[in-house]
């Protein structure tokens, strides 16, 4: 198994969580820096012409891509300890959570978008910054209004067992860390993400622990 990543990528550290929980160790992670650009090198290119992470090759391929569909590929290939709930009601649910973050917010601040506002729209700091952490809180926002309100809450997004909803929520709130977001307003949120994080397989993904990481990021 082969895993293309990078600290910094908030859906390399969804994937990372993941394969933690299921006890996966690739045999081999490639680090593409998508501060220096290696996305676009055709050597990556070849491996996901959509020229973004995490990427990962099981055995003879297809490639797989996008963190949504690599997290329910090693929910089917692995499949304890679970990551989704056993009734469709309840997958429904955690997969539609999921969505909030890994479809919704996080690909409106992705690099690819903030380099488009800065190098084509020509947009300075200030203005790139309201962007992102608008779209940050928006999804924030749309979390603890689903989690705050729903009895199938519980210790995690949806009851007391570990989900892929979880793995996204605590991207975001990563992501809200990396640039400066309070998420004092999303109680139910922080909650979360902070018993999820006092777990080894989350702890140890964190982007910051990563080969390369600094010891904090600016944005």
């Amino acid at each position: 198994m082969k895993f293309y990543s990078f600290w910094r990528s908030l859906a390399s550290f969804r994937v990372r969580i993941a394969l933690n929980v299921k006890g996966i160790v690739p045999d081999e992670v490639i680090d593409v820096d998508l501060i220096k650009g290696v996305q676009r090198e055709a050597a990556f290119k070849a491996v996901n012409p959509q020229m973004l992470l995490p990427a990962l090759i099981d055995g003879d391929g297809p490639i797989l891509f996008q963190s949504l569909a690599i997290m329910e590929y090693l929910e089917d290939t692995h499949p304890q300890p679970p990551l989704l709930p056993r009734d469709p009601r309840g997958r429904a649910r955690v997969r539609a959570l999921a969505g909030i973050v890994a479809s919704d917010s996080h690909p409106m601040v992705v690099p690819r978008v903030r380099n488009f506002m800065e190098h084509e729209l020509k947009l300075d700091e200030a203005a790139r910054m309201k962007w992102i952490r608008h779209w940050i809180n928006e999804g924030l926002a749309a979390l603890e209004g689903h989690l705050s309100r729903d009895k199938e809450t519980g210790q995690f997004c949806h009851g007391d067992a570990v989900t892929i909803a979880d793995i996204c929520l605590v991207s975001q709130a990563a992501g809200a860390g990396f640039f400066q977001v309070d998420t004092a307003p999303y109680p139910t949120v922080k909650r979360i993400a902070a018993t999820a994080m006092a777990l080894e397989p989350f702890a140890r993904a964190h982007p910051l622990k990563q080969p390369g990481a600094p010891a904090t990021v600016g944005h």
